[in-house]
Parts: structure tokens; sequence; C-alpha cells
């Protein structure tokens, strides 16, 4: 290892080409991407091991808050570790979650599925996220918003691999404890062969060579875009900052409200109409939303690289209240309306995670913006647990009021549109960041600047 604690090797030789990074960063996000289908396993669990529904969910939900934590305070080492680092032990974390989790479920220990999946595992999902993402930038200035979509795009899409994959192996191996262990064991080996193949192929652009297309970001029109290097810890301290968590935490809320509780949803919005949502449908439209938060990544991060990260978020934001709206006027009057109102809302979801990360270099620049995403997913940690209790909290309440039908989530719906409004708000504020917050510029680039004091070296 050099000084900086980075591998020599993780540094590209000549002639790389830098598309070989993107899968790389995809082999990490497809593989963490899994936690999405973490509801495969509850039944099992609650069957074999004799659960409630709220304990079947904890390892999920405290892997989501232990996602936020974990890149909130590994960001920093991130950035100086560099990503070969920062996958490997992504890679260790999330698959020795898998191992102790079938430990657990193996002698009944239920609290060792939670301590693996939930913790361990938790740490590897935080790690894993946000390994790939300052190494995207650095070697895409010119499309940042499409390069981390397609790693980001894995995370949103890893579910559609691991939920029939695991279902699959539930059947063959058996749904008892030992049968979930076995299964556990098989996926957390899995993903660790598969992990190690982007721990080996991410490369970091030659030291003091540009990337291909570095020019443009200097050169771009938008005013938003800086040249300027903000660091994590002056970023902490900027409005710009605290906007965009607002703006995160309000997109992500009302995203995951519909994704957490989408099958039974469907199938109570509808209950009361001449052809109610079977159980196979209600899957289904689960299916489709997971595709519409996976597409969403790649196609609306693309799209910011052509309009602008606040133009996008506009359209999060703003046509996302409006979906909300027309969900609750309609009412149960028509599916088609509800289903593709859902889908553009969980379209928005996970392209407000995929554009974030370029949103970020464009305001504070590459200096440690893996550093400052990993803080700004706090906001994650946050969504995740507001979402889910407006949602459920709103529906007991209703359901135990005598409601039934769309009554139960009318009033989560306006109190949704709320937050989206205040996140639209929250955007509209952004502005350039004041360059007290800017780090100083290397000593020939002052003197190289047209702004050096008179006599400075030409």
């Amino acid at each position: 290892m050099c000084a900086s604690g980075r591998s020599r090797t993780a540094v590209a030789p000549p002639g790389w080409s830098r598309w070989l990074v993107p899968p790389a960063a995809l082999s990490i996000h497809l593989a963490i991407g899994q936690a999405y289908a973490w509801s495969v396993f509850k039944p099992p669990l609650e069957s074999a091991l004799g659960l409630s529904g709220t304990a079947s969910a904890l390892p999920f939900q405290l892997a989501i808050v232990m996602l936020g934590l974990s890149a909130a305070f590994g960001g920093t080492l991130v950035e100086r570790n560099g990503p070969r680092w920062a996958m490997a032990v992504s890679a260790v974390c999330f698959s020795a979650g898998f191992l102790v989790a079938a430990l657990g479920a193996a002698t009944r220990q239920y609290w060792l599925v939670v301590l693996g999946y939930g913790v361990i595992g938790g740490v590897g999902l935080g790690i894993g996220y946000i390994s790939p993402v300052s190494t995207l930038i650095k070697w895409f200035p010119d499309r940042p918003g499409t390069a981390t979509g397609i790693a980001i795009m894995g995370f949103g899409g890893g579910a559609l691999i691991a939920s029939p994959w695991s279902a699959w192996l539930l059947g063959v191996l058996g749904t008892g404890p030992s049968g979930i262990a076995r299964t556990f064991l098989v996926m957390g080996l899995a993903y660790a062969v598969f992990m190690t193949l982007g721990v080996l192929l991410v490369r970091l652009p030659p030291t003091g060579r540009d990337a291909p297309g570095a020019h443009r970001t200097a050169t771009a029109s938008r005013p938003l875009i800086t040249t300027a290097q903000v660091s994590a810890r002056n970023a902490l301290r900027t409005p710009q900052f605290w906007c965009l968590w607002v703006v995160l935490c309000t997109n992500v809320t009302a995203g995951i409200g519909i994704l957490e509780k989408a099958a039974p949803m469907v199938a109570d919005f509808f209950a009361r109409g001449p052809a109610p949502v079977s159980v196979s449908a209600a899957a289904g439209f689960v299916g489709l939303l997971s595709l519409a938060n996976m597409l969403g990544r790649i196609v609306w991060s693309a799209t910011s690289d052509l309009a602008g990260r606040k133009h996008v978020y506009r359209l999060y934001l703003g046509a996302g209240a409006l979906m909300y709206l027309l969900i609750a006027l309609a009412g149960d009057a028509s599916k088609p309306l509800f289903i593709v109102c859902a889908a553009v809302l969980l379209s928005f979801y996970g392209g407000g995670f995929a554009t974030v990360p370029a949103y970020l270099t464009d305001l504070f620049g590459t200096y440690q913006v893996g550093a400052i995403h990993g803080r700004l997913l706090t906001a994650w940690s946050t969504a995740g647990v507001l979402g889910p209790l407006i949602v459920n909290a709103v529906a007991d309440a209703r359901r135990s009021a005598g409601h039934t039908g769309p009554e139960l989530y009318t009033t989560s719906f306006f109190i949704m549109i709320g937050l989206l409004v205040v996140g639209f708000a929250a955007n509209e504020l952004v502005r350039p960041v004041h360059p007290r917050y800017h780090e100083p510029p290397p000593a020939g680039a002052r003197a190289a600047s047209p702004t050096a004091p008179k006599g400075a070296a030409p």
C-alpha cells in the first residue's frame, strides 16, 4: 500500500477503458440491492421461528438504518482508501452478514439473524452503496448523472434477481429453520464471489490526468456547476447541503411509503370494486414498481445530464405531488390511473437516488463527494422510518375507525403531497456555494489565476 492507503494496482494503466468501471460498480449494487427482496424471507421466518410481522421486518429496517449511518461515518474512509478497499469491505460485511444470519436460523437464535443481516450486512450495504460514486464521477465528469445512474440502477434492480432466486432456493431447500439457514449460506457465498469481481475490476483514473470529457465540466453553461472544491466538513456548514438533505428525505419518504406497502395497498384500494385485486396481481404490481424504480434510476439521471439537476428535481417533487393528488382524488375509480401514477412515483424515487451524487458534484466538486454523499444518506435512514410509519399509522387508525378502500390511505397521500411541496421549496432555495467554503486552489493555480495579486508569478 502507498502512503495514501490506496493500492497501486487500483490505478488504471495506460489505455484502460473507463467503460469497465460501471460494470464493477454494478456488481456491487446488484448484490446489495437484495435488501429490497427481504420480504421473501418474512413468511418463512415468521412460521419457522414464531415471529410477528413487526419482528420479521426488524432485520430489513435495521439494515436501512445501518446503511445510512455507515455511509455517513464511513464516507471519509472511502475517499481516503479508495474504491477497491471500500468494495472489499462491503463484500466481506455483506456476505458475512448472510453467514451469521444462517447460523441464527440454524440455531433458532433470531437475534443472530438481526445481528448478521441487519447490523453486519447493513454496514456492507452502506459502504457498498457509496463505494463507486466518486470514482465514477472522476471517470465521467462529462456525464456524471448517467454514470452514477448505471451503478445505482443495480440497487433498484437487485431485487428483481434476488426475489425469484430466494423463492426458488427456499422452495428447493425448505422453509424450515434448516432450509432458511442453507438459503442464507448459499446466497452469502454467491454474493461474495460476485462482489469480488467488482473489487478486482475497479480502477482509479491515473493521478494528474483528466478523464475523457473533463474539460466539458468547466465550460458547462448551467450556473450551479462549480469548478471549485468543497470538503465534506465544510459542506455540512452550507445551506445547500441541508436543502438537499430535505429534498432527498421528502422524495424518498414519498416513494418508500408506497413501496413498503405496495401489495396490501393495491388490494385494499380496490377491495370494494367488482374485480378485487388477487394475490398474484398484487405481486405483479410489486414487480412493476421494482422495474419502475430501476429504470427511473438510469432514465432520469441521464436526463439530468441534459436538463440540469435542479430542473429534474422540480419534476420529481412537483410531478410527484401531482401523482399523489390524482390518486387521492380518483379513489378506486380507475386501476390503470392508480398503477401508472404509482409507477411514475417509484421512477422518481429511484431517479432521486441516482441523480443526487451528480447534484452534489455540481455544488461541491469532486474533492470529497463520496464522503458528502455518505453524510447525505442519513436522509434515507430518516425517510426509511418516516414513510412506512406515516402510511401504516394512518391506515391502521382509519381501519380502526371502520373505514375501508381508498379512505385507508387518502390522508397519508395528502401528507405526502405536503412533504413533496416542502421538498420542492427546498430545491428552489439551492444556490451556488459561497466561495468562503471552497478549498484553496493549489499554489500553481493561484499564480496562474487572473485574479492573483500583483507581482504573482505568471
